[in-house]
């Protein structure tokens, strides 16, 4: 059997008494879109840095793209893309001066980066644009522009953390677009998001609150697990934290 893309056992981080993410345990299969879904609060990014190699869990272990992140942050960085919730480009920088600094920092040179910048100024709706600043762009164009630059060297998983807060419903749509095209791809895609109604464009999901894992499935699994009709994520989510005696983060 392949390894999975992404696997992580009993990983947790702690800050000082405080327990941002505790113990989870997941694996997404390569070529999957796999879902956090979570209110703000509930260990999600702090579990993407731990998966990225940006921060050292207190405690378990992760392999992504069959590397430890812990151990090999330096040669995991060109297997997979990294698109943060904060807006990731350079304000003061053209759109085309971003994608020239991302193709220095993966190493894409020549006619492959000259091919992979005509394919991120059209996937963005940016040709023509090039000379523009990245800060006058409208948070859509902005958006998609960093999905771009983050896959400019066609890393085989693609970290999103919570990438269209902020967005309206149709840029939303037209983004989860630009996911589902990559996954098509053949790119394994883990997206964190607060929004329920995007949990149903994953394959999977795995339902976080306070730190910790408290459900995982497909989205029709989980909405199974309440055995109602017409039954939402959102109920799904509300009613397993009640459950556990907790609140909702966030």
């Amino acid at each position: 059997m392949p390894e999975a893309a992404i696997q992580a056992r009993e990983l947790t981080r702690h800050f000082g008494d405080f327990v941002a993410v505790d113990r989870a345990t997941f694996q997404v299969e390569a070529g999957q879109v796999f879902g956090f879904l979570g209110p703000n609060g509930a260990g999600k990014t702090t579990t993407i840095r731990m998966l990225t190699g940006l921060l050292p869990p207190s405690s378990g272990s992760a392999r992504v793209a069959g590397l430890d992140p812990a151990a090999e942050s330096r040669r995991l960085r060109g297997r997979l893309g990294y698109m943060s919730q904060l807006f990731s480009l350079y304000g003061d920088l053209t759109v085309a001066e971003n994608i020239e600094l991302f193709g220095g920092l993966y190493e894409v040179t020549g006619e492959r980066f000259r091919a992979r910048r005509a394919w991120v100024l059209e996937m963005a709706g940016l040709e023509g644009q090039e000379k523009r600043l990245t800060a006058e762009l409208p948070l859509g164009w902005k958006q998609r522009l960093a999905l771009g630059c983050a896959v400019l060297h066609e890393p085989p998983i693609l970290f999103l953390d919570e990438p269209t807060s902020g967005v309206d419903p149709l840029a939303r749509r037209a983004f989860w677009d630009l996911i589902d095209a990559l996954a098509e791809g053949g790119t394994t895609v883990l997206v964190s998001t607060h929004y329920m109604e995007e949990a149903e464009y994953c394959n999977r999901l795995l339902l976080m609150n306070r730190g910790r894992v408290i459900a995982e499935g497909t989205p029709g699994e989980l909405r199974a697990l309440l055995e109602t009709p017409d039954v939402t994520l959102e109920d799904v989510f509300v009613e397993l934290v009640r459950r556990e005696g907790g609140a909702v983060v966030g």
